[in-house]
């Protein structure tokens, strides 16, 4: 009994039959209920497990049927998809062209040529920096032809090149940029740009400030330690909140030996974005007192013991030492009256402004390019590079302002002539609605508020984030 029971049970199983103690009739056979499994083909029947039913006594045997229906069909494996596009890594070193680039990728140099040629259309290879990645594509399916390169070259832009058939063909993808605010404020220890750099405020941002208020502070000497700043301006996020860039500033503060100079953005009906102070009046003068950054004061106007002669001679000038290559900025808004080596300056140029005012510069190691007589420049625009041509004991820029083709001191106040304008009526009450708020948004942010709600000027909302320091 217990042996007919085991040996019909395996056989059951082995078809896929379910056993249960319940099943047993009175003879002791299995019964399976041949409704419960589903129809299977007969040619799904495995041979073995057949015959073995077969030999059984027939009221032990399991319909053909059931058999059949419970063998599962064979499980099919899916081919796997290869993809014919392979996408090859390479980046720029110092030195390399793009053509190079490509070439040591695996480009052929006639695609590469074409792929070059294509892409200056929308981007200017001359700008590709060493670093810059670059990835490169290739198609297998057609013998390992290359098909296009992609590359970022700002987080918000991306750059690329396809083969559509006949030809290269480049586009630029501009991502979307959100703008927002940042407030940054500093104590000065030891000089500015440490400070600015402690409070998290970058280089372009401080050389726009450095420049708004070059107008009336000398950086060299006025700066005392204990002076304090703050900063708010734009920055710019992609959709996945990366930072792309920097903006402009929208409100400055600058506060020397106890006395505040605030500045704020304003771009009045009809006319440009310009700095102003609280009063509404331009920040924008006629002469700047300092055409060169981060440079210090080597020699003043006045008499002096000449370096290179060695005798007291009057210094028509003022002097500011910086390395080689430094940029030297118009003092203002004129027109080049000469450009090129000039006697002891060396490399020389000179600016007309009106009301008889002129500035002039040498010693530079080279001109700007393109820089010639007749041309209009305007103030902050780069002229030259400051060098040690001609009578120089070592590079620095020798400045000089002229009235009436008079050298007079670039710190008397016959230097500073008043150049902006003056707001009213409905701007004068737009600008004071900004210069509140401003004042709010900084004041927020500073106290801790981390997303804070800014209206600017023509009436766009944005958001402001925090930066403490």
């Amino acid at each position: 009994m217990l042996k007919r029971i085991a040996v019909t049970s395996a056989v059951a199983l082995a078809l896929g039959g379910v056993v249960s103690l319940a099943s047993l009739d009175d003879t002791g056979s299995v019964a399976l209920a041949p409704q419960a499994l589903p129809p299977a083909p007969p040619s799904d029947v495995d041979p073995e497990l057949a015959a073995a039913a077969a030999e059984a006594p027939k009221d032990q045997q399991v319909p053909q049927q059931v058999a059949t229906a419970a063998l599962p069909p064979a499980p099919t494996k899916a081919p796997l998809s290869v993809d014919p596009v392979e996408r090859r890594h390479v980046s720029v070193g110092r030195g390399d062209t793009l053509m190079q680039v490509l070439m040591d990728g695996g480009v052929p140099a006639d695609n590469a040529q074409n792929a070059v040629s294509a892409l200056s259309a929308v981007y200017d290879v001359r700008r590709m920096k060493a670093g810059q990645g670059i990835t490169v594509l290739f198609d297998h399916s057609e013998g390992d032809k290359f098909i296009g390169l992609e590359f970022q070259p700002a987080a918000e832009r991306a750059v690329s090149v396809a083969f559509n058939g006949s030809r290269y063909q480049a586009r630029q993808i501009d991502k979307p940029l959100e703008k927002k605010l940042v407030a940054a404020r500093g104590r000065i220890t030891s000089s500015l740009s440490e400070a600015a750099s402690a409070a998290g405020v970058p280089y372009p941002v401080l050389d726009a400030f450095i420049k708004r208020y070059a107008y009336d502070v000398d950086f060299q000497r006025d700066l005392q330690p204990g002076d304090t700043f703050e900063i708010l301006f734009e920055r710019y996020y992609t959709p996945e909140g990366e930072a792309a860039r920097d903006g402009d500033i929208q409100f400055a503060s600058l506060t020397l030996s106890g006395k505040e100079k605030a500045i704020y953005r304003y771009q009045a009906a009809g006319g440009t974005a310009d700095y102003y102070n609280a009063l509404g009046e331009s920040i924008r003068r006629a002469i700047l007192r300092t055409p060169i950054d981060g440079a210090r004061v080597t020699s003043g106007y006045g008499m002096r013991m000449h370096p290179v002669l060695g005798y007291s001679k009057m210094h028509k000038g003022k002097d500011f030492g910086a390395p080689v290559g430094t940029p030297i900025y118009a003092a203002g808004d004129g027109v080049v009256e000469q450009a090129g080596p000039f006697s002891s300056y060396g490399n020389y140029v000179r600016l007309r402004h009106g009301n008889q005012m002129e500035t002039a510069y040498g010693h530079m190691s080279r001109i700007a390019k393109g820089l010639r007589a007749g041309m209009r420049v305007a103030q902050g625009e780069v002229i030259g590079y400051v060098g040690a041509t001609g009578r120089a004991t070592g590079p620095h820029l020798h400045f000089e302002v002229l009235r009436g083709n008079q050298q007079i001191n670039p710190d008397s106040k016959e230097a500073k002539i008043e150049a902006g304008r003056k707001l009213d009526g409905k701007d004068m009450r737009q600008f004071q609605t900004i210069v509140a708020q401003d004042q709010e948004a900084f004041r927020d942010m500073q106290e801790g508020t981390t997303m804070v709600a800014a209206k600017l000027g023509a009436g766009h909302v944005v958001q402001a984030a925090v930066k403490r320091h």
